[in-house]
């Protein structure tokens, strides 16, 4: 067994085709066939079922698939450590971000990121929570950007900001009259929600006090949700950051939620075993470039990230 033979099935595993596994890994088709082969014999065990179109892997194969995921994670974490060493950022960095904070964070940070750090391959994806969490410990992506806490012990989270909850209320709600806001106050029957998947459906529900919420509509994003209202009457709930998006005249209709106030906190998280501080640096003096000051961890404003 070879870190090659590894890094070939997982190819066939993300391809789950051989010629197209092969043009990734920049060889042959035969060749990865055979060194594949000679793996599955070495291991006495079918890693993919070739009977089936697409290929895909035996329950023994997901297993093994799992284990060479993370052992190419370490690999790649020692050589690039090694770079640290030497006082040099490059390499790779797989990012992942919630849909709820991509709009807001992404289109800078991707400027920011490539005009300090040139030679880091940088390669983010828009991901809800539970694909985030899935990915990290399948070691399929290096770090992310969600909202926490997750209460996951195999995860480490660093706090990055704090983010405000406001209503966004259409004027012909009852509600809109008010100048603030307390959460029993937002009546449910006129709320529009995000889609389950969604982490901040759960944080809007849990400040509304409600166990379980129907509607006849949730949508997908942020600025659908505002559009609802605008169209349709009632009321949502936007992430402070949203504000910046909206017209002069949306902004009328915002309200504060107080006692309490309503916040998220939005975290960098890795796996406990990750090492690559610099990059965590990285990814951390970003953000602080982009999300205003009041809104930042008081830590990070003053401390490094130290693992």
């Amino acid at each position: 067994m070879n870190l090659q033979q590894l890094e070939y099935i997982t190819a066939l595993d993300k391809t789950r085709h051989f010629v197209r596994a092969a043009e990734l890994c920049g060889v042959t088709q035969p060749t990865l066939s055979s060194m594949i082969q000679k793996l599955e014999d070495e291991l006495g065990c079918r890693i993919f079922d070739r009977s089936v179109h697409p290929i895909e892997p035996t329950v023994a194969g997901k297993l093994i698939l799992q284990h060479a995921q993370v052992i190419l994670f370490h690999v790649k974490q020692l050589n690039e450590n090694v770079l640290a060493q030497k006082g040099e950022l490059s390499g790779s960095l797989s990012l992942a971000i919630i849909p709820t904070v991509v709009p807001y964070l992404l289109p800078k940070f991707i400027s920011h990121f490539r005009k300090d750090y040139p030679d880091v391959s940088l390669k983010v994806s828009e991901m809800q929570t539970e694909t985030i969490i899935r990915k990290l410990h399948s070691a399929e992506i290096d770090m992310a950007i969600l909202a926490t806490p997750l209460e996951d012990p195999k995860i480490l989270e660093v706090p990055l900001y704090y983010e405000r909850f406001i209503a966004y209320i259409s004027p012909k709600e009852p509600i809109y009259e008010k100048q603030e806001l307390c959460p029993h106050e937002l009546p449910l029957e006129h709320l529009w929600i995000l889609e389950e998947g969604h982490c901040l459906r759960n944080q809007v529900l849990n400040f509304c006090e409600s166990k379980s919420f129907t509607s006849a509509v949730e949508a997908g994003s942020i600025d659908t949700l505002v559009k609802i209202v605008d169209e349709n009457n009632g009321y949502t709930v936007i992430p402070e950051l949203h504000i910046e998006l909206l017209s002069e005249e949306q902004k009328q209709n915002l309200r504060e939620i107080v006692r309490p106030e309503a916040t998220r906190e939005i975290s960098l998280v890795i796996r406990h075993d990750y090492v690559r501080e610099g990059l965590m640096n990285a990814v951390a003096k970003c953000v602080k470039e982009i999300i205003p000051a009041h809104m930042l961890d008081t830590r990070l404003k003053k401390f490094a990230i130290k693992l």
